[in-house]
């Protein structure tokens, strides 16, 4: 049943995306807009091979793409090239950004979150709320060229490159496996750090209001009265519970991540999703931005079930019989 509820959303998603690139997007601009101007009759063959010609109703284009997308085949892009061969491609490069940044920014938060429950209205939980709330405040793409532009200045400082800050990996970079890990994750640091940040500074704060809320709990109290610290109190009686409430913030906030890496890879020269979006989009290419936004509702999916199992293993009281 699940399943079949997500093949549904996902046929929804495609065709809201789909219907919402037709409308924005002019591939045949992008073929008239070439020089020397090519003829009108070569712009609509181009255009038929792209099943983007928009003297057909939309309707009919998309029942098109979406018999060929069933078979596996998610059309060509606006270049010549395979929608799939760049969509394999760069879904691998996401993903890995994806996984780092949220991994990170997750376990990060949520500790924080619990420190700051235990040690509430303290200076350091002061401090931690000062900054969250100032990450919170900063638009992805600026926090992106804040990081830039330090990694910039240390460089300079350093006298030599110790932090990577273009491109996935050094291009023409021969070498051992260790030596082509290094370089990676060298030039992951800072992007996985701009898509962990905003984790960090959201789920500390969602994090320690779940922990305040436990922290009051009658067996809590009652943990502490029997000699133990409200930290240890927490531990062995407190975070499981806490941590229910940040599973259904998780599947919700993951679009916001993806969103984040958008803005992320394009700043940084990461030839993901969000990088080939943007180029997508300027260029009309409506079957390459519509496989972007099915990455995008996939991996929200993913999210939902995770947090959903998730959800099942900290609370047995939601596991179906």
């Amino acid at each position: 049943m699940r399943l079949a509820h997500g093949a549904v959303l996902l046929l929804f998603s495609a065709f809201l995306s789909y219907l919402i690139a037709s409308a924005a997007l002019s591939p045949r601009a992008y073929f008239e807009d070439r020089q020397p101007r090519p003829p009108a009759a070569a712009v609509d063959r181009e255009l038929a091979l792209l099943g983007a010609d928009d003297r057909t109703p939309v309707l009919e284009r998309f029942g098109h793409w979406a018999v060929r997308a069933v078979h596996g085949d998610l059309g060509r892009t606006v270049d010549g090239t395979s929608v799939n061969a760049e969509f394999g491609r760069r879904a691998g490069v996401s993903a890995r950004l994806l996984l780092v940044g949220t991994v990170a920014g997750t376990g990060l938060g949520v500790l924080a979150g619990l420190w700051a429950a235990v040690r509430r209205h303290r200076l350091s939980d002061r401090a931690l709320t000062v900054l969250s709330f100032l990450v919170l405040s900063v638009p992805t793409f600026v926090l992106a060229l804040l990081l830039k532009e330090s990694a910039l200045w240390f460089n300079q400082s350093a006298g030599h490159t110790v932090i990577r800050y273009t491109g996935e990996r050094t291009p023409g970079l021969t070498g051992s496996a260790w030596t082509q890990l290094r370089d990676r994750a060298t030039h992951m640091a800072l992007p996985a750090a701009t898509v962990a940040l905003g984790a960090i500074a959201s789920y500390s704060r969602y994090q320690r209001a779940a922990t305040l809320d436990v922290l009051g709990a009658d067996h809590l109290r009652t943990a502490q009265a029997k000699g133990l610290t409200p930290g240890r109190a927490l531990l062995r009686h407190g975070v499981r519970t806490s941590l229910i409430p940040l599973t259904t913030f998780f599947s919700f906030g993951f679009l916001t991540l993806f969103t984040g890496a958008v803005f992320t890879e394009e700043i940084f020269g990461w030839p993901g999703m969000g990088s080939w979006f943007m180029d997508s989009a300027q260029k009309g290419d409506i079957n390459s931005v519509v496989a972007v936004d099915l990455f995008a509702a996939v991996t929200v999916l993913l999210a939902g079930f995770v947090a959903d199992v998730l959800h099942a293993a900290l609370d047995p009281r939601v596991r179906e019989p």
